[in-house]
């Protein structure tokens, strides 16, 4: 396993991280290809076998289930010392008033219960899981600042949004002498590229580690286009995301398929790859939901692209209508 510092920080990192969206209760939330407690566990052992440290999670994944889940495998399997572990706020929690958003009670409630399903003191980095339009984000840096002094965060990270809101948000932390965001947690893959137009060039320039969420697409990077899963066929958040566009990704899709067969490696190593050789993406988040996911993800470091390789699986790219920064 290859280990890099987080960023601008001290912080040691695998290359690849353990999204752990995937773990928890398929009847408790939207996503019914989840994997229960005990299917979910030996993914996490072997994770932490091959050298994986860094493990994301949310508070909103299962409603909490996911976050019990990794808690209790890695307080079993790991040393606390050691692993790099990440969870999120924004996204609501229950109905009613003050049940989602980055409000200062909203913060301040959800690390304690996230902290408790984790059964850990602390978290290493906390991110925002979206922009909140409803709440100042002076009020959000300053809750997020007094969290890290509190010692239940070591780091404050971002996911989603635009880039001026992000660069806002670091000029007001700059501002105030409060923590700043150490990381962005963007969505960007081989087919969904819209980040390079402002939100990459905004990290390299603020030195900000970039972890990217769904970079195998929810799988269509990984398979022949004309194959299915049951993840495919039922999620209808990636369809979404990706539905309207399948026309112009199949292209794509199919140059990853070639170069596969030429490197003679599985079509997720070469996509994977294309990601692991952008600045400043410091670990892809990888849903793995079987173990061979994570034998494939870890064996993707080992795979170097040529500089036309690169740009023979950039050049069929067309404009997509952004998702995720909303």
């Amino acid at each position: 396993m290859e280990y890099v510092k987080f960023g601008n920080t001290g912080l040691d990192v695998s290359r690849i991280c353990l999204g752990c969206m995937g773990f928890g209760d398929p009847n408790a939330w939207v996503h019914k290809w989840v994997l229960d407690e005990e299917h979910s566990r030996p993914i996490i052992k072997k994770a932490i076998e091959l050298g994986l440290n860094f493990f994301d999670t949310a508070n909103v994944y299962s409603m909490g289930k996911s976050e019990e889940v990794l808690g209790r495998a890695l307080n079993d399997y790991a040393n606390r010392d050691e692993i790099v572990v990440a969870t999120k706020v924004f996204n609501r929690m229950h109905e009613g008033p003050n049940g989602a958003g980055l409000s200062r009670k909203e913060i301040m409630t959800e690390i304690d219960k996230s902290l408790k399903r984790l059964g850990m003191d602390y978290v290493d980095l906390y991110i925002i899981h979206r922009w909140d339009y409803n709440t100042p984000i002076e009020e959000t840096m300053d809750a997020l600042n007094d969290v890290v002094k509190a010692g239940k965060t070591r780091y404050i990270g971002a996911s989603a949004m635009y880039a001026w809101q992000f660069e806002k948000a670091l000029h007001v932390a700059e501002k105030h002498g409060w923590t700043r965001f150490v990381s962005m947690q963007n969505h960007y893959n081989l087919i969904y590229r819209e980040e390079e137009r402002e939100m990459m060039p905004l990290c390299r320039e603020e030195k900000i580690a970039v972890t990217p969420y769904s970079p195998l697409a929810s799988g269509r990077l990984a398979r022949e286009w004309s194959q299915t899963t049951y993840r495919y066929e039922t999620d209808e958040v990636a369809k979404s995301k990706y539905g309207s566009t399948a026309e112009t990704d199949k292209a794509i899709v199919d140059r990853v398929a070639e170069l596969a067969q030429k490197h003679g490696v599985p079509m997720s190593q070469v996509s994977l790859a294309w990601l692991l050789h952008k600045e400043p993406v410091i670990a892809p988040i990888v849903g793995a939901i079987k173990v061979e996911h994570l034998d494939d993800a870890v064996a993707a470091l080992s795979v170097k692209l040529t500089p036309d390789e690169i740009a023979y699986l950039e050049e069929p790219y067309v404009p997509h209508k952004v998702v995720g920064a909303l």
